[in-house]
């Protein structure tokens, strides 16, 4: 969901004027398609997993064109979770967190239900364990629709969600590549990054490249580009997610960090951070005055290398077009590799996700309508009119991957790798009946933080937190919506008593 408010918030990709002017190409396009009886006014109805009253943006994005092209066709947005519940709520009331997946299975069933299914990739794998969803192999060698064109990392991640068959199509995706500063490599006299480096590899060049003191310090990576990281949470999401370790186990009923592999985890990006390799959380100067470049580890010269989203690459551009207007910038002279990968997991980098994988309902009214549907946004020149209108995800048809703004730059590196498997339906659902679980992880950064300050040794504070977060875990097991405060000791509200 916070992918799709950003998305919103920058800026709408279709207008009336575009739809008309691409309709005829798009009509074109669908060879092969079952089309409507033109005499024969349907309802499409497309259930999303959050949405309201406003859904503009959502048929800007992917309706508009087609209602335009298919006019006997009316398209319904059917949210399973309506957002405009949470505008009225004062504060004095705890807002209760749906469960995403009986929410979504609600407007799916019952006399009424979805045709189309707009989910992510843990909402989907659920729906195809539990049979929910039509199976699209049939569909795509009857109407002998294309896929070879896809870019196999997103179509392969998308059979193995399916177990080797495919349930969903997506028409765009997002993903993170390795961004470096190929000035600094240079003045350092050492090779630049390559694709399908290991972690310890990138982590090595780190420190070949690192130099400075102060305010001059050059960092050799940072896990984001952004002054003011934490090295615990930074870590979380590129690092220790990739390597798929859990804080607890599935029943969330006993901790699982006192183990080798978190201790080694802690002891690289701990040494990482008190060497000055990477950035720590108090790099922001009081006196400095903010600008898009300066709170920019990469824009600012400050990191040699940094994760970061493909949109990012506009960001470089537009700074290095406008270099003359900004005070203290010097362009930047940069290219992108592959994100790090871990040896346990070659080949698989976990930062390519699908914004909406498009799915048929397996109790849908008008199952030929909405596979029509399917084709038409996941078609070739559909993917044509993306690519040029898109700046901030990527289109699936790899033929029109371009670089953005005229620039050369290793582009394939935003999809050579593998994603990770989506996330369990089940964990999440445990997150929503336990609230308090995120507290559990939240505790570990002070015990990290411990680590940093030469206080604990990595093993020593994964103890602790281990046997913090299992007491945690007991108050959460004899009272599921127990909260807890920053020291992970439980919240409990004015005047209520407990034994």
């Amino acid at each position: 969901m916070m992918m799709t408010n950003r998305l919103k918030k920058m800026g709408k990709v279709l207008t009336v004027s575009l739809a008309v002017t691409l309709a005829v190409g798009l009509l074109s396009g669908c060879n092969g398609t079952k089309k409507s009886n033109t005499n024969e006014e349907k309802v499409l109805r497309i259930g999303v997993l959050y949405g309201g009253s406003d859904d503009s943006w959502l048929r800007q994005q992917y309706t508009d064109i087609f209602e335009f092209t298919h006019n006997n066709v009316k398209i319904e947005i059917v949210p399973a979770v309506d957002q405009n519940q949470y505008r009225y709520n004062d504060g004095t009331t705890p807002i209760e967190q749906p469960d995403n997946m009986e929410s979504m299975k609600k407007i799916m069933t019952g006399s009424n239900p979805v045709d189309v299914v707009m989910g992510d990739t843990s909402i989907l794998k659920q729906l195809i364990q539990e049979n929910m969803v039509k199976e699209l192999d049939p569909l795509i060698q009857e109407d002998k629709f294309d896929t070879t064109d896809f870019v196999p990392s997103v179509i392969n991640g998308l059979k193995d969600i399916g177990e080797g068959k495919l349930y969903a199509l997506t028409p765009s995706f997002s993903s993170s590549a390795l961004y470096f500063n190929k000035k600094i490599f240079t003045d350092a006299g050492v090779e630049p990054p390559t694709d399908n480096m290991t972690w310890d590899d990138m982590f090595n060049k780190a420190r070949l490249v690192a130099n400075g003191e102060g305010k001059d310090r050059v960092y050799g990576f940072s896990f984001n580009r952004y002054k003011g990281n934490d090295p615990f949470w930074d870590m979380q999401y590129n690092y220790v997610n990739s390597l798929q370790l859990k804080v607890y186990d599935d029943k969330a009923e006993n901790m699982t960090v006192s183990s080798p592999q978190w201790v080694k985890v802690w002891e690289t990006i701990s040494k990482l951070s008190k060497d000055k390799i990477i950035p720590g959380a108090n790099l922001n100067d009081p006196n400095e005055t903010w600008s898009a470049v300066s709170s920019d580890l990469f824009l600012s010269g400050k990191v040699a290398m940094t994760v970061s989203e493909s949109n990012f690459v506009n960001e470089i551009a537009d700074a290095n077009n406008n270099a003359a207007k900004i005070k203290n910038f010097t362009p930047i002279d940069w290219d992108v590799v592959t994100v790090p990968v871990h040896p346990e997991n070659p080949g698989i980098g976990g930062n390519i996700w699908y914004n909406y994988t498009f799915s048929i309902n397996s109790s849908a009214a008008n199952p030929e309508t909405a596979w029509e549907f399917i084709q038409f946004v996941n078609g070739e020149e559909y993917a044509k009119l993306k690519s040029r209108s898109n700046t901030y995800e990527m289109v699936s048809r790899k033929s029109y991957i371009q670089p953005r703004q005229g620039l050369s730059y290793n582009i394939q590196a935003f999809y050579t790798l593998k994603p990770f498997p989506p996330t369990d339906p089940k964990a999440d659902k445990l997150m929503a009946d336990k609230p308090g679980l995120y507290s559990i992880t939240n505790v570990g950064r002070t015990y990290f933080n411990e680590v940093l300050e030469n206080k604990k040794t990595p093993e020593e504070a994964l103890k602790e937190w281990s046997e913090k977060g299992n007491g945690m875990l007991q108050e959460i097991k004899l009272n599921p919506k127990t909260q807890f405060q920053d020291d992970g000791t439980p919240f409990i509200p004015e005047g209520e008593v407990r034994g």
